[in-house]
């Protein structure tokens, strides 16, 4: 039941977007960078090129970011890459304008812990 919410939600944040946007649905999933937490705690962020009714996403020019205390903000690159809708927590849209200023070498902080169910 929850992978239906997310889905839904997922579903109509970009239909809210496009609709505010003056853009069909078509345009905005080759266009979008979006930032996916999976339930293990990962951080990945690409381009989305596509999702089905169970939450399964197509990212293209991901990449994973991988936080530390002690170092900054690893990206490690994985291309286009399928991520299945039962391992999404959240979705979110991507400020590439604000991302392009964060030094992310930088940047400290404790890895996210997996979800426990």
């Amino acid at each position: 039941m929850c992978s239906i919410r997310i889905d839904l939600r997922l579903f109509l944040s970009l239909e809210a977007y496009a609709k505010s946007h003056d853009k069909s649905l078509s345009q905005l999933v080759s266009r979008e960078t979006i930032s996916i937490i999976t339930n293990d705690g990962r951080n990945i962020v690409g381009v989305l090129k596509g999702f089905d009714q169970a939450t399964n996403i197509i990212l293209d020019e991901s990449h994973e970011r991988v936080y530390s205390t002690k170092e900054g903000v690893q990206q490690l690159v994985l291309g286009l890459y399928i991520i299945r809708g039962d391992n999404i927590g959240v979705v979110g849209e991507l400020d590439e304008e604000l991302d392009a200023h964060l030094d992310l070498s930088s940047l400290r902080a404790h890895p996210l812990k997996p979800v426990i169910h």
